[in-house]
Formats: structure tokens, sequence, C-alpha cells
């Protein structure tokens, strides 16, 4: 992959909902889910990256073309609100998606509307809410999301995500978690759409310090560096084109 000379622009997206009426978020996030997340990328990356945040409630829920075209790498966590996300945000999201930017989705991000129309699944899974103890198992050692990041990452209390996880066979699977309750699921996703990365990550209730977890604000750094495109963020599209000779047999 090309080594970039800039640092990564990473747009952190949040609902912030949760923050704004559960007392139980509002203590745990003060400044809301979003702001928690960017710091824990700014922690690891420093000067590395830009990073910036907007939630649903922004103008075009803060993710206008222009903040897109200068966003290197999204990251989306939704839970109550995925039907207030207008379509129109969410293909001008796919585009740039398509185009080259890398998209990480957070936990209950599965069932957003950006993540579904890019599986094309229902993107369903179990679940169930009652302080579960997650172990995130590294399956892939040599993927650079993985790097720093202990086996397991322990995270004494999660809501649990079971399979069956209605979602296409990933490019790559980086992480799977096992539960106090027995069930297992795949935690860490890679994808390639268009020219685009995806890394879906499920931990990360609303209800749980987990992005206060220096293992996982460590995996969400990784993450970034790794689904930035340091090339040309150009659309595929379909184009004629004349036939390329080879130099064998063309004397």
């Amino acid at each position: 992959m090309t080594e970039r000379n800039t640092p990564i622009r990473v747009t952190v997206w949040g609902e912030n909902r949760h923050e704004k009426t559960d007392a139980i978020v509002q203590e745990l996030y003060p400044d809301g889910m979003h702001a928690t997340i960017a710091d824990g990328i700014r922690e690891h990356l420093g000067f590395e990256a830009v990073v910036r945040t907007v939630t649903l409630d922004d103008d075009e829920h803060g993710l206008t073309d222009d903040v897109l075209a200068e966003t290197d790498v999204l990251t989306w966590w939704g839970h109550r609100a995925h039907q207030e996300v207008s379509d129109e945000v969410v293909d001008r999201v796919q585009k740039h998606v398509l185009s080259g930017m890398g998209l990480l989705v957070l936990h209950s991000g599965h069932f957003s509307k950006i993540f579904k129309r890019l599986m094309g699944t229902t993107c369903s899974l179990r679940w169930r809410n009652e302080d579960d103890r997650e172990l995130v198992w590294t399956v892939d050692p040599a993927h650079p999301i993985v790097k720093g990041v202990p086996n397991p990452i322990d995270i004494p209390q999660q809501e649990m995500y079971g399979e069956f996880f209605d979602v296409p066979t990933p490019d790559e699977t980086v992480f799977i978690s096992s539960f106090s309750g027995g069930e297992i699921f795949r935690s860490g996703l890679t994808y390639k759409r268009g020219r685009g990365r995806i890394f879906y990550f499920s931990p990360g209730d609303q209800a749980y310090p987990v992005y206060h977890h220096p293992d996982v604000r460590r995996v969400l750094a990784n993450a970034c560096v790794w689904a930035a495109n340091p090339g040309e963020r150009i659309l595929p599209a379909l184009a004629r084109t004349m036939p390329v000779l080879s130099a064998v047999g063309a004397g």
C-alpha cells in the first residue's frame, strides 16, 4: 500500500441520541460517544491524523459532499435512529466509499442504512444485553488492525452479539468474540466495496464504557490507518475502451 505523506483525515459520525436522554450514557460519555471515539483515535495516531466529529442532528447529518470529500475514513455509530438518516445522505456516503473513502462501522451500526446498503443483506444477528463478559480473539495475527493489541481483548461488561450474523462472507475475519453465555460472534470483519475499505467492529454498546477501553481504542486507530486510501478518489465507472496491444508479437 502506498505510504501517506499527509495526516489521515478522520470524520467520526455519532447518532448522539442516547447521550441526551439516558443518564447511564451521559455519565459514561458526558461529551458524547463520538467525542470519546475521536479522542481514542487522536490518542494513538497523534499528528498522523486530523479528527473531527459530526452528528445526526447537524445539517445534512454533518455529511455534506464537501465534508466527505475531505474525509479519508468515516466512523459510524448509530442505534436508536437509523431510520432518521436521510436516503440522500446514504447515497452520498455510498458514493464516497465506492470512490475510495474508508468506513468503520461500529457495534449497532450493523443495522444502519449505509451498512445494509453496502452489504446487500439484512445484517441481522442475535443479541442479549445482560452484562456479559466478552473476549475478543485475534484470528489473523498478521493483520495490521491487530498491531499492539493483546489476544484476547478482555471486555468485562458488554452486550452479547451472537451468530447467525447475516452478512456476506468477509474478505478477512480479523476477530471472533466469545461470551460468558457460550455464544461466539464474528466481531471484526473487513470488506472492499469499489475502491473503499470497510471494517466492522462489534464491541461498543452505549451502556458500557467500551470506548474508554485502551485496547478497543487501539483497534479503532489501527483500523483508520488500514482503511485510509492514499490514492486518488475515483468512482468506478462503465467506460468503453480500445484494445491494448501487448509487445509480444506486435513486431
